[in-house]
């Protein structure tokens, strides 16, 4: 993945709340009410996009998606 900003989005239908992507980068996600995922950081670069693709990566539901951005 480029170095580039990338957009960050979580669909809501997939995600069931077992909170891999907010305890591995609290910085970008966090939790509703329902403990499920909910994004802090729309846009993401550097450290940040790291934290995301590890929170993407450690989702079983698939339900995080990172877009490049010019």
């Amino acid at each position: 993945m480029s170095n580039k900003p990338h957009s960050v989005h979580v669909d809501a239908e997939l995600c069931s709340g077992h909170g891999r992507c907010y305890v591995l980068s609290p910085d970008v996600f966090g939790e509703d009410e329902r403990g499920h995922c909910v994004v802090r950081v729309a846009l993401v670069e550097g450290e940040s996009l790291r934290a995301a693709q590890s929170g993407a990566e450690n989702c079983p539901e698939g339900a995080i998606s990172l877009q490049e951005r010019s």
